[in-house]
């Protein structure tokens, strides 16, 4: 097995020994050099090349949080795992904005130390892989769709459900991965009864395969399949991230796409989803505290390297609100890939039924709007082209401007 190269960055030199020696109990991870702050941890990082940086956020010189977005601009490859004694969200949000993919508080156990290492290295050989997925897309490799939303009740799962639907329609083997693992209504939007979902089936142990999973997915009639969310949203916690990726990967051997749904928050089972992600669709709502939500996601997206497959979805299109699509843009500084037409009474309606808009009512505007929606996804590398050549063109009017 390779080892995982480690730079230990603490202004504290007992801290830095306790952590080299919470570090030797794992043959598969070497510490191949300390820093004392942030600069010279930026100059570490260019001479030692590591997988791994365990980052302490508030030191001399330079800050933990500086450090480490000059070390992720530089230096490809390289995750950052931040250590502060400090435990509010305020920190983590910033230390996420920052590259951050783990954040650890002070004090910690090393099994503790040990399994963050190993989960970020993971996920960034994973998210690599990914990356050449995406070229490959085009050439029928299964790709995996993540909807996520910065706010609740902007239509994520509205938009995940009928998108399945009309994948299925098209041919596609299509499954449905529910990850809002505490209120998940996947099954509810499409009128399932399950008797099992993924927290009964994280418990059964080992290595999972498609038969293990398949046989706590639930068919739909249109023939979308669903792994769905808990029944009770304490059993939650019994789903794990290694986990996750597991299932995600079991499942993109068994079909061509897999749309993940998700909670409203940047937690650690959603930064996997995203890793894995081929395209992650962000859903926008025309209101100000949604749009500066997003503006927030989208910084994030940047600082994690998936903005590149990053669509922005407006969904409740409507010039009735106050805040136009183009304003919206520019106070966002990207593009809208998509529209979906506002129509409450519809998806009201399709959602007390348990049967997507899609099936019931195909020739409204809505239902159209979501099948121009399933072909971008279907015909994402061409839509990718044209979507880069309107950014050009937009900032280029800017500037002459």
């Amino acid at each position: 097995m390779e080892s995982i190269r480690v730079l230990v960055v603490d202004d504290v030199p007992e801290t830095r020994e306790n952590i080299r020696r919470l570090l030797s109990f794992d043959s598969s991870l070497v510490v191949v050099g300390e820093a004392r702050d942030g600069v010279e941890a930026v100059q570490k990082a260019a001479e030692l090349a590591p997988d791994v940086v365990l980052m302490d956020v508030n030191m001399p010189r330079l800050n933990g949080l500086a450090a480490a977005e000059k070390i992720m601009q530089d230096r490809q490859g390289c995750s950052v795992i931040f250590l502060s004694v400090q435990n509010e969200s305020e920190y983590l949000r910033k230390a996420m904005a920052a590259g951050g993919r783990d954040y650890l508080v002070k004090p910690f156990s090393g099994d503790e130390l040990i399994s963050a290492i190993n989960r970020v290295y993971r996920l960034e050989n994973r998210r690599a892989a990914a990356g050449m997925d995406n070229k490959a897309a085009a050439r029928g490799k299964p790709q995996v769709i993540t909807v996520f939303g910065s706010k609740g009740g902007v239509g994520k799962t509205t938009i995940a459900v009928n998108t399945a639907v009309l994948l299925a329609q098209a041919k596609k083997k299509v499954a449905v991965l529910d990850l809002d693992l505490q209120f998940g209504d996947i099954s509810v939007f499409l009128n399932l009864m399950p008797s099992r979902t993924i927290a009964e089936l994280v418990q059964e142990g080992g290595d999972f395969d498609l038969d293990l999973v398949e046989s706590y997915m639930v068919s739909h009639p249109s023939g979308v399949r669903v792994l769905p969310a808990p029944s009770r949203p304490e059993h939650a916690e019994l789903v794990a991230v290694p986990q996750v990726e597991r299932i995600v990967d079991v499942l993109k051997a068994g079909y061509d796409y897999v749309i993940i749904d998700t909670p409203p928050m940047f937690n650690d089972t959603n930064l996997c989803a995203l890793d894995l992600s081929t395209q992650v669709f962000l859903v926008l709502a025309l209101d100000l505290a949604t749009i500066k939500n997003v503006k927030l996601s989208l910084e994030l997206m940047q600082s994690l390297h998936h903005l590149g497959k990053t669509k922005l979805i407006l969904n409740r299109a409507s010039d009735d609100v106050g805040i136009k699509t183009k304003t919206a843009e520019r106070l966002l500084g990207f593009l809208i890939a998509a529209k979906i037409p506002s129509d409450g009474k519809l998806c009201i309606s399709a959602l007390n039924r348990g049967v997507p808009f899609v099936l019931s009512a195909p020739g409204a505007k809505i239902s159209q709007a979501m099948r121009a929606l399933a072909e971008m996804i279907i015909h994402d590398r061409g839509y990718q082209e044209d979507l880069k050549q309107r950014r050009k063109a937009t900032f280029l009017g800017r500037l002459l401007k």
